[in-house]
């Protein structure tokens, strides 16, 4: 059976045990190669994760023969120029969420891997955690009837600067694309992409209502499904506790569950309350990729493509456009 071999491109935080770990478990891959800017640390990203291969140059991991497939977990400023680096060598693409800058880089990342007959995926994992395909059977299954709305709701309190004083990279629009909302309100909505379907039309209002970053710390919009579905949502990051909350309605009873927070799934309808307590597994994306490696060796097919995450773009440019307008 062949094995996909990959390279990380940005071996930061994010590889430390939420992704990087999982391209070693995963059956038929291995984690080959990492590099960072910062050569010293890539090298030690190496050695601790036992990885073969180390760059300081991202030229160099990509064109590397023992280089099957790459994932660029590099901030979204950069997302674009890494994905046409690796399309153009012929190399399967998995990209950090968000997925790019805005929707016009997306649909450029797409474009370029369709050009260069190289498949795209995005890195919203939770399209295949336990507690969210336990959502998805719910509704397949008609527990809450036919769906009628929806309701998003999230907060957290405001970020501070780092020991430089500078803001952290999500909320600098020039690296992440937005604020907080780009980096965590993304991940409900894909999610809510993947349940119930694409969005056909939304309208947003953002702010910053602490004043302090220069990107949105509140949004608030509705939308409407291609299948009819009403919703609503809102997201403040600078409120005074960190929690978060999804309805989803319907003619028989709802379900309410958290994106984030490690709190049971809810069902209530005509025969009561369940509760259903799902842990969260570890390394979280590892059943994502699991089903990437899948389709790479011809046996099955991933559910987290460019186009799905584009989609998830287009939402949440149009949620703030008016702020950036202005």
């Amino acid at each position: 059976m062949k094995i996909i071999r990959w390279g990380i491109i940005g071996c930061g935080d994010v590889t430390e045990v939420k992704s990087g770990p999982g391209f070693q478990l995963a059956a038929n891959s291995s984690l080959v190669a990492v590099m960072r800017r910062n050569g010293e640390l890539a090298k030690d990203y190496a050695e601790r994760h036992n990885v073969p291969k180390w760059y300081d140059k991202a030229e160099d991991l990509v064109h590397d023969t023992e280089v099957d497939a790459v994932y660029i977990a590099t901030p979204p400023g950069s997302h674009k120029e890494y994905t046409e680096m690796v399309a153009k060598a012929g190399k399967p693409v998995y990209v950090e969420k968000p997925m790019a800058l805005n929707t016009e880089e997306c649909q450029a990342m797409i474009d370029v891997c369709e050009e260069h007959g190289v498949p795209l995926y995005v890195a919203y994992y939770r399209r295949r955690l336990p507690r969210f395909l336990k959502v998805k059977e719910l509704l397949d299954e008609g527990a809450i009837g036919d769906v009628r709305f929806v309701t998003m709701e999230q907060t957290q309190q405001l970020l501070e600067k780092d020991e430089n004083g500078e803001w952290p990279w999500r909320v600098r629009p020039e690296v992440s694309g937005g604020g907080l909302f780009y980096d965590v309100a993304s991940h409900t909505l894909d999610l809510f992409d993947y349940l119930l379907g694409p969005i056909e039309d939304v309208k947003g209002y953002a702010a910053n209502q602490s004043d302090s970053y220069p990107a949105e710390d509140s949004v608030s919009g509705s939308f409407q499904f291609e299948s009819g579905v009403m919703g609503t949502g809102v997201w403040n990051f600078a409120s005074y506790k960190n929690e978060d909350q999804n309805r989803i309605v319907g003619t028989k009873g709802e379900i309410v569950f958290s994106t984030f927070d490690e709190v049971p799934v809810k069902l209530m309808n005509q025969f009561g309350t369940e509760e259903f307590h799902i842990d969260r597994p570890s390394p979280i994306q590892q059943q994502l990729i699991q089903t990437i490696v899948d389709e790479l060796i011809g046996k099955g097919q991933s559910p987290s493509t460019g186009r799905s995450a584009l989609r998830t773009n287009r939402v949440m440019d149009k949620m703030v456009q008016d702020y950036y307008k202005g």
